[in-house]
Order: C-alpha cells, then sequence, then structure tokens
C-alpha cells in the first residue's frame, strides 16, 4: 500500500467552518469519529441513547486513550422517561489508605503518578449500571464496536496523535520505576507513540472489554481483573485491596440544578464540582448581556468564576464530609452576597461562608426522545501512569485531587470519594429536555459549562457557534489564559482591569465539548469540537 503524501496531520493554515448538523432519528457527539460512529451503529441496530453513550464510552477507552480509560471514573446525566437521573461512578481511596499514613511518610501532598493517587476505578461500573435501568441491549452488543477496534486496531486520529505522543515524552522523564513499564508495552509501538494514521492495537484491551461485557463488570470488581488490578496496585506500593473494588457501587443520585433566564441547568452534585458552575450562573443571572464580545461580559464572567471556585475549593467534597451544604451555596441570597464582590476591576478571590445564610466528554439521543449526557476520565491524560500488565487497564489518578491538609473537607481518608472535576451537564425548560452539554478538561469544565450556557442562552448561538467561540480560562489569582483567536482589543482591556492575561495557542487547554438540542418537534441540532478531532454522527 502507498504511503500518504507528504502532508502534516495537525497544520491546518486556511480557515474552516463546521455547520451544525441536524437530525431527527438520533445523533452521538464525540471527541473521536469512530468512538461517534461506533454510538450511532448501535442506534441503528435498535439501541436506544444510552446503549449508544455505552458504545460511544467504550469505544473511546480505544481511539483515545490519551483522555480517559477502562480504569477511570465516570458520571452521567440520563434524560429517561420524562425525567432527569443522575450517576455517579466515582470510587473512593482505598479503606487502609489516611493522610496521617501518608504525612508520616513524608508526603506534603498527593503525588500526580503511582500508586498512590489511584483510587476505585468507576467507568466499567457506569456502562454496566446505565445498561441495566436504561438500555435495550446486551453489554456484549453495545461494547462489540469497541472490542473489534482493539482487537483489530484502528488508525490513530491527528490530535490524540500529538497528545499521546506529549505524554510518551513526560513519561520517559519521569517514570524510572519498574511498574511503569507496562504502559510503555501497551501504549508505544517499537518505543515510541504513534504517530497520525498509524495503527495502534491491544489484545489485552479487547479481552478485558469482552470480559465486562460478558459478566456485567462482575470480573473487575469482584472476580479475575479486581485480583490483578489490587495485586499490580500493592506490588507498585498502594493500598488498594480485592475487598475496596468488591464494595465498590456506583449511586443514582438527584441532579442539582439553577435557573438561568428561564432555563434549567443541571448538574452532578458534590463530591463533583459542576457546583462551580450553577454558583457562577447564580452570579451572572442579575446581569443583563446584551454582547458577547465585550470588555464588560468577560470581566464579569472571570469574577463570578473566581469567586465560585474559591467557593468550590474549599468546600465541595465527598459529600458526606462537607461542612456546607448544597443548598445554601446555591442559595440566591448567598450569590446577592457574593456578587457585592464583583467591582470594576480584577479581584483576587476568597471563599465565602454560606453556613451564615477535572476526560472526555459525549452526547447522544434518539427518536424516543432518551438523551445522555456522558464524561469519564483517568486525570491528566493518562492518568496515574500505570497499567495493570496485559490487561489494557490504565488507572487513573483522582486521588491527587486529595489534600494532606488535616480538618479540610476534602482530605484524604479511607472509603471517601475525592473532589471530583469531571462533569456533565444537561439543560430544560419548562420540565421538558432541551439537551446535553459539556466541555472536558480539568478544571477548564466549569468555566467551559458556564461560556455554553451563556453563548446558547445570552448570545443565541447555534450549537457548533457556540462551540466554536474564543474561550478564557482563569487559572488562579488574577491570571487568565486567553484563546488566540480572542479579539486583540478584550485582551488588552481586560489587562487594564488588573488581570494578568496571556494569550494561548494550546488547542486542548481550553476544553473540548460537545452539544446536542432537541426542539419541540423532536428534531435535534448538534455541534462537535473544533479543537480536537469532534465529530457528530447523526441519521
Amino acid at each position: 500500500m502507498p504511503a500518504f503524501p507528504d502532508f502534516s496531520s495537525n497544520h491546518y493554515p486556511y480557515f474552516s467552518r463546521r455547520s451544525a448538523v441536524y437530525a431527527r432519528r438520533g445523533m452521538v457527539a464525540t471527541s473521536q469519529p469512530l468512538a461517534a460512529q461506533a454510538g450511532l451503529e448501535v442506534l441503528q441496530r435498535g439501541g436506544n441513547a444510552i446503549d449508544a453513550a455505552i458504545a460511544a464510552a467504550a469505544a473511546l477507552t480505544v481511539v483515545e486513550p490519551t483522555a480517559n480509560g477502562i480504569g477511570g471514573d465516570a458520571f452521567a446525566l440520563v434524560w429517561h422517561g420524562g425525567k432527569l437521573h443522575g450517576l455517579n461512578a466515582s470510587g473512593p481511596a482505598p479503606q487502609s489508605m489516611s493522610a496521617d499514613k501518608l504525612t508520616r511518610a513524608g508526603l506534603k501532598e498527593m503525588p500526580k503518578y503511582g500508586a498512590l493517587p489511584v483510587t476505585v476505578p468507576g467507568t466499567p461500573s457506569a456502562w454496566a449500571a446505565m445498561a441495566r435501568r436504561f438500555g435495550k441491549l446486551a453489554l456484549t452488543d453495545s461494547m462489540a464496536g469497541a472490542i473489534t477496534l482493539a482487537r483489530e486496531g484502528f488508525p490513530v486520529s491527528p490530535m490524540v496523535a500529538h497528545a499521546w505522543q506529549v505524554a510518551q515524552q513526560n513519561f520517559r522523564r519521569e517514570f524510572k520505576e519498574p511498574h511503569f513499564q507496562p504502559w510503555f508495552d501497551t501504549f508505544c509501538i517499537d518505543g515510541q507513540a504513534p504517530q497520525a494514521g498509524q495503527l495502534w492495537r491491544s489484545a489485552g484491551h479487547a479481552a478485558t472489554l469482552q470480559a465486562i461485557a460478558e459478566d456485567g463488570a462482575e470480573s473487575f470488581y469482584r472476580g479475575a481483573l479486581a485480583d490483578k488490578i489490587a495485586a499490580f496496585l500493592q506490588q507498585a506500593g498502594g493500598y488498594m485491596q480485592a475487598s475496596d473494588l468488591a464494595a465498590f457501587q456506583p449511586e443514582w443520585v438527584d441532579p442539582i440544578g439553577v435557573n438561568y433566564r428561564g432555563y434549567d441547568v443541571w448538574e452532578i452534585p458534590p463530591n463533583g464540582h459542576g457546583m462551580v458552575a450553577l454558583m457562577a450562573l447564580n452570579l451572572l443571572k442579575a446581569y443583563d448581556f446584551s454582547e458577547r464580545d465585550t470588555l464588560t461580559t468577560y470581566h464579569r464572567q472571570i469574577e463570578a468564576i473566581k469567586l465560585a471556585y474559591a467557593d468550590g475549593l474549599a468546600h465541595i467534597a465527598d459529600p458526606a464530609h462537607m461542612k456546607v451544604t448544597v443548598e445554601q451555596l446555591l442559595s440566591d441570597a448567598y450569590a446577592d452576597e457574593r456578587r457585592k464582590l464583583i467591582g470594576p476591576r480584577a479581584t483576587l478571590p476568597v471563599a465565602g461562608d454560606p453556613s451564615r445564610g477535572g476526560t472526555v466528554y459525549l452526547c447522544t439521543a434518539d427518536a424516543e426522545g432518551n438523551m445522555v449526557s456522558f464524561i469519564q476520565s483517568n486525570y491528566m491524560g493518562f492518568g496515574s501512569g500505570l497499567v495493570v500488565p496485559g490487561t489494557g487497564i490504565a488507572l487513573h489518578n483522582r486521588g491527587n485531587n486529595f489534600t494532606l491538609e488535616a480538618g479540610h473537607p476534602n482530605v484524604l481518608a479511607p472509603g471517601k470519594r475525592p473532589y471530583h472535576t469531571i462533569i456533565p451537564g444537561f439543560m430544560t425548560r419548562n420540565g421538558q429536555a432541551v439537551g446535553p452539554f459539556g466541555v472536558m478538561g480539568g478544571f477548564m469544565q466549569p468555566q467551559g459549562h458556564v461560556q455554553m450556557v451563556m453563548n446558547t442562552v445570552d448570545f443565541g448561538l447555534n450549537p457548533q457557534a457556540a462551540l466554536d467561540a474564543p474561550r478564557w480560562e482563569w487559572e488562579k489569582g488574577n491570571k487568565v489564559s486567553i484563546e488566540h483567536t480572542t479579539a486583540e482589543h478584550l485582551f488588552r482591556g481586560l489587562g487594564g482591569l488588573g488581570h494578568e492575561v496571556a494569550w494561548s495557542g494550546n488547542q486542548l487547554g481550553f476544553g473540548r465539548g460537545q452539544i446536542i438540542w432537541r426542539n419541540d418537534e423532536g428534531v435535534l441540532c448538534g455541534g462537535t469540537e473544533p479543537r480536537t478531532d469532534g465529530c457528530v454522527a447523526a441519521w
């Protein structure tokens, strides 16, 4: 077979435009075309939006391992039967692990890599729970496409290849211990990360997906795979026991929301930080925004996010350990008090006291009215850097979000879930589904949610335009990154208000989103992320 002509898969010197996608019978929006196609094929074989979400999610562990894997966590918002359901499939710290043990060992903070930040992975349990409660197909049917991709291989897409190569360079510098070698054995070809268009396959990954599909993830939590995971983590210096995996169950939860100009915006409750987006929207709803690209709009958005994050980082944790309630943080009275801190210039964010008054994202929809907002992640790209030998299970590092500070609501403790950055979003109006949306990308996610909601509700942008629009990201203090496509007068104007702004050309740094909206006639309209290999598959 002849080689491709000599070109770069990540060089696009000329303007390109995507149109919003319309369809009636079904839609799957993901960050990778083959995963979107896997979901669409399930819809066309008689599955529903839930089956399609499982198909796309399982496929993404294969075709975008740079952001998620079998050994990660997941959250979902599922519209089914005229009601929105929430699923929290994030796992806890091992029962034998504590902040005291780590601090006595000399640690001052949670590490990024290795066995210590690995909490119980929840992703396989999410697939099984969704299929049992709402799916029409068996997991062996919905996951068949992902299994084939892993077994037979697939040509790596451009942005995934870029992220893969960056990870390999980083891991070669960081990882010297032998327990990191399985990552290189699994994810490198002849010692190198794959290039765009190069075929990558993993027989171990395929076998693990097959096992999960056949027994509904029982082997992952209470069988041979669980034993392999626990044994490997103990050899790597971790605390995970097979009993930690066996005890885990995902949790169906009631979504939390706020009303923003007639639209109800929904998120998963803590330990996820979707509440940061809701708190920011609560602050912003008191202002009138007539234009998107003005200095006042940017300034108020950034200041609202800073205040919401100050509260989120101070108060959000495993809900059993929080010292304030969701209701207190989302109350209009608290928002009114906090809004007084938004002035004409940038300010340093400080947490308030409401007790006085974190990836791949996908969304699906079907002709029956079902819709799914789904997100799963290994965190920090490939996660902990640990891969259970021969299984394709790349283990996440969500425990890195714990603090070791005694008395903090988010301090590491046995059996406790960490503060979590992955958040699916959903909008309804007058009790009817508008649709799922999300923007993956660590601590960018609530900021992306706020920008997507405002692009839609305040500024009337269609799903594709809402995702195309330039983004900003507050980092810390008064530091803000501005996407290079932002108008220069906004960049300079924000600097004049005291924001420490910096241009950024990092495409992956501003999150990667998907949106599907439904109208009263059941017509679907979707948009996909232009900053990555995104795709809307529809029929």
